[in-house]
């Protein structure tokens, strides 16, 4: 029988990003009433269900079991929670690959708005909120990772990632080099826990101390918008044309420009206009 037809319903419920008192009580009501909880790590779904005497039983659904487990458990269930290790489901985690199976089911979807890590790093970095991306994780290598760091370092609205604290480091080196040492951000680790913590300052500000000071817990970096230019450098559009059609495009065309003495912000817009078409 079609999921949509026994009135069969996925609901998103978001969880505390640290402090278990953050749970919304329409959650709490939801995790209750389901049939199943599905939960990205059970042992640390368990420690909320347990604060709050919710006995729903719990089947663990992470990403490398979604695409075998997921379909037979939206079948067998009417009322299914899905809950990831903290924060809303389906943001960088994977919440939004069960989403698209329980469409292809026929059911109804629901999420409840509720805690999530980047909205309150954003407003505690200080930078400006009317545009911003969320960028998720960065690749970690490769010409994608390059890409997406040029598309920051010429973005004219704020940015916001995600972190390992391992690789806070690097991260914020690469954003250095991208965007200009001057360019303004902030790191937010720890949010709503004992130690939370949001540091401000320029890229190599922020680089300096966390080498010095490795970052524990959960990381959320906020990068500022790139400085509108006074006026275009002169030449660089015409500049930026002339090597494209020679063939320098991306990451090349970028050094070039700089090399040219086109200024840095300029010369990662211009190059922008012009990505690598190699595949």
């Amino acid at each position: 029988m079609n999921a949509a037809a026994t009135g069969a319903r996925l609901t998103l419920v978001p969880t505390p990003i640290g402090n278990l008192a953050d749970v919304t009580q329409r959650a709490l009501d939801v995790l209750r009433a389901a049939q199943v909880v599905a939960a990205e790590d059970t042992r640390r779904s368990r420690v909320l269900l347990d604060r709050y005497g919710i006995t729903t039983p719990l089947e663990r659904l992470d990403t490398h079991t979604i695409a075998s487990r997921a379909p037979a458990l939206l079948e067998r269930f009417e009322r299914v929670a899905f809950v990831t290790d903290a924060g809303t489901p389906g943001i960088s985690d994977p919440g939004a690959e069960l989403v698209r199976l329980a469409i292809e089911l026929g059911m109804a979807v629901e999420a409840l708005p509720g805690p999530t890590a980047f909205v309150p790093a954003l407003v505690l970095s200080g930078l400006p909120t009317v545009r911003f991306t969320f960028e998720g994780f960065l690749p970690r290598k490769g010409g994608e990772r390059g890409s997406r760091l040029e598309a920051i370092a010429g973005s004219s609205a704020t940015s916001v990632l995600y972190e390992a604290p391992q690789r806070l480091g690097a991260t914020l080196a690469d954003l250095a080099e991208a965007c200009g040492s001057d360019r303004q951000a902030s790191v937010s680790r720890e949010l709503t826990k004992l130690h939370e913590e949001t540091r401000r300052g320029n890229l190599v500000e922020l680089l300096a101390h966390y080498r010095g000071n490795p970052a524990r817990g959960e990381v959320v970096v906020v990068v500022g918008p790139a400085p509108e230019p006074e006026a275009d450098a002169p030449g660089a559009s015409a500049q930026a044309a002339a090597l494209a059609g020679a063939g320098v495009r991306g990451r090349l065309l970028r050094e070039a420009l700089l090399a040219l003495g086109v200024p840095r912000n300029e010369a990662y817009r211009s190059a922008l206009a012009y990505p690598d078409t190699d595949p």
